[in-house]
């Protein structure tokens, strides 16, 4: 079975710590060990792990990423915008999913580390599809 998270974001650029809406889905399927497959079917955001606990680690890795790929008017692909195109390119740097390990029932992550959801072209509403597979 496939569960849905429904996220909004309400900047430009944003950064959702979603550990906790994955970790009930985990917990509701029953599953004691397998994997958690975390998808993204968005071009202009990215799903990744990483540390929540540091209210600047967001800041930096955005502004890191802004730094890497700057909004500009030379992209060769101008569909909607110029943030747009930089945002498809973030989104291939970040990732559009990431599995997680279940042991016991819990996703094995480490002590600071959570399932990040970013926007790299908002606000918009999300869609975060979570599929469980048992052992």
């Amino acid at each position: 079975m496939i569960k849905e998270i429904n996220l909004s974001t309400g900047d430009y650029q944003s950064w959702q710590d979603i550990t906790a809406q994955v970790a009930k889905i985990v917990e509701e399927s029953g599953v004691s060990e397998g994997l958690c497959l975390v998808h993204n079917p968005h071009s202009t955001a990215g799903i990744f792990v990483n540390s929540y606990l540091d209210p600047m680690t967001p800041k930096d890795i955005l502004h890191d990423l802004d730094r890497l790929v700057p909004t500009r008017v030379d992209f060769f692909h101008q569909f909607d915008s110029p943030t747009d195109a930089s945002a498809h390119i973030k989104s291939v740097l970040m990732g559009h999913q990431t599995f997680v390990i279940i042991r016991e029932g819990k996703l094995l992550l480490g002590g600071s580390q959570g399932i990040i959801f970013a926007d790299f072209d908002g606000p918009r509403e999300r869609k975060v599809f979570v599929k469980v597979i048992a052992d």
